[in-house]
């Protein structure tokens, strides 16, 4: 590859080095694929056009598999010192004033909000009061765009459910959420008692989550009917009020429902489950003042 100077390092240089740098983290294009949720034929293209940046091969790859040249090894080493030293003048920078000064960028998953226990509304409360100059970006994903925002340095921390984390990332649990099978009350269960065997229940179409569950998640969901799907919770709830479909839902969340009347749990007893929600951040992140303000203030 031609040799050629650099003349000046801009953000799309920093992109794509931070992209480089979770294929090298992953080992392939394909392994990094769901962290970048990119193909691999878009993860290809950003890897040409880093290495036409900075006129020098990367790594190697092709039917032997994939493999950082010398020169990748060198550059990775180099962008690790370079994403320091950006996080360190920034971090610099703050502590230059009384107050805590930048950005804060927070992934949380939708219908948290309604979770008694409210530790991330407390938190960010608190956060505000510390550094009334900081700037909260609060984005609502899912659980996997949370994940990817945190690996290629989008987001600070998220706000999701703990169900097989990921070796990048590190996890606080919170709180735990109650999940029961809701109906509502368009749906023939509704006027019927809680004595729902699972053949009975089978003969109604349900509702499934679309992300990751628990075991003991996919054990509840495989007794039902499932004939849809759901993104997240509120796409759930969505089609459990059409009185066409049974679903589970966290029971903060349903509650609103619940208390108008338009929705009843099935044989609560027997039918729900439980599961963490997490605070998850990087593994090995640099040091970020307003970060460590905001897990501090969880942990309280």
């Amino acid at each position: 590859m031609k040799n050629k100077s650099l003349a000046q390092v801009t953000d799309f240089d920093l992109k794509l080095l931070r992209i480089f740098k979770i294929v090298a983290d992953c080992g392939s294009f394909s392994a990094a694929e769901s962290l970048l949720g990119i193909t691999r034929s878009a993860i290809s293209l950003h890897m040409s056009d880093l290495e036409k940046r900075l006129g020098m091969r990367l790594c190697q790859r092709g039917r032997a598999g994939f493999a950082l040249t010398d020169e990748g090894r060198d550059i990775l080493r180099h962008s690790d010192t370079l994403m320091a030293a950006v996080e360190t003048f920034r971090q610099q920078v703050n502590q230059m004033h009384r107050q805590l000064r930048g950005e804060f960028n927070i992934g949380i998953i939708n219908n948290l909000v309604t979770q008694p226990m409210m530790q991330i509304t407390n938190a960010l409360e608190m956060l505000r009061e510390k550094g009334p100059e900081i700037r909260i970006n609060l984005s609502m994903s899912t659980a996997a765009e949370i994940e990817r925002g945190l690996m290629d340095g989008r987001l600070h921390v998220g706000a999701l459910p703990l169900t097989s984390p990921v070796s990048g990332l590190d996890y606080i649990r919170l709180y735990e959420e109650k999940s029961y099978l809701y109906c509502s009350s368009k749906h023939p269960l509704f006027a019927c008692g809680d004595d729902s065997n699972d053949e009975h229940l089978a003969a109604y179409d349900a509702v499934a989550p679309s992300f990751r569950m628990t075991a003991e998640t996919i054990g509840m969901h495989q007794m039902l009917h499932c004939t849809a799907t759901a993104s997240d919770r509120e796409g759930i709830a969505f089609l459990i009020l059409t009185g066409r479909f049974i679903g589970f839902l966290p029971d903060h969340y349903a509650s609103q429902w619940i208390g108008k009347n338009m929705m009843r749990a099935i044989a609560p007893e027997r039918l729900h489950y439980r599961s963490s929600i997490a605070a998850v951040t990087r593994k090995g992140r640099r040091p970020n003042a307003i970060l460590e303000f905001f897990l501090s203030a969880l942990s309280s």
